[in-house]
């Protein structure tokens, strides 16, 4: 019978894509976007070219209104089924959490967890924290996906990791220093604090119409779920590569 990957988390099989990869050729991720995540084999996390890189944001974008569900607290390999051992990097980007397969069979990453491997964020300041707080109350971290309550933390309780924002600007540099040069857009650093948490919350408020009443009342304080910070910076970065 043919090997089929599946999902370190849900278990389910795996959405399995064909990219680019650096140097010539291509290499096949799996991917599960009900977990946000996606499963590297050897090295394969240093082989994706710039150019693949422009296809999973619209990979992402696509599938930003599906039904998403957190990772299971036991992640398995999806080679040997072995448990996968939770551990920390560190990057340009940040710190972010990241689950190894002790056999060395690969690793597996959130969405979140790659981009800042990738440094395709940066860092909110404080004062851009303080006006996302004003509109908001939780968001899911962007490295490991915990709950923060971005009123009382200026960081992940769980993983420590800056609150970070998956940002044009920083693409554009990151797409150059992985060799080749990003798409010029319009810099969202130079956006005002307030702009800003506005343009996030438009994002996602309006990211699909059947939840609109319940990221409204979310987004109004009455609501017990979290602010998708990547999935707002997804639409916001690919709002204006499309330009």
């Amino acid at each position: 019978m043919p090997f089929t990957p599946r999902c370190p988390s849900c278990r389910q099989p795996t959405d399995i894509r064909r990219f680019a990869a650096n140097g010539g050729g291509t290499l096949e991720l799996d991917l599960c976007f009900a977990c946000q995540g996606m499963w590297f084999d050897p090295q394969e996390n240093t082989r994706l070219a710039p150019a693949a890189v422009l296809e999973l944001f619209e990979l992402l974008h696509d599938h930003g209104g599906d039904a998403h569900h957190p990772l299971s607290e036991r992640l398995q390999c999806p080679r040997c089924s072995k448990a996968l051992v939770k551990g920390y990097d560190v990057a340009q980007g940040g710190r972010y959490v990241t689950y190894r397969c002790a056999a060395r069979h690969g690793r597996f990453s959130t969405f979140g967890s790659f981009m800042v491997e990738k440094g395709f964020v940066r860092h909110l300041s404080k004062v851009e924290i303080e006006a996302l707080a004003e509109r908001v109350g939780t968001i899911a971290c962007t490295s490991c996906g915990g709950t923060v309550d971005i009123r009382n933390d200026h960081a992940c309780p769980y993983c420590r990791s800056a609150l970070s924002l998956l940002d044009p600007q920083a693409v554009d540099k990151a797409l150059a220093r992985h060799g080749r040069a990003a798409q010029r857009t319009a810099p969202a650093d130079d956006r005002s604090p307030d702009t800003l948490a506005d343009a996030l919350v438009a994002l996602e408020r309006n990211r699909t119409r059947e939840e609109r009443a319940r990221q409204r009342e979310r987004l109004e304080g009455r609501g017990d779920e979290r602010f998708d910070l990547l999935t707002a910076g997804i639409e916001l970065v690919w709002s204006l590569l499309r330009r």
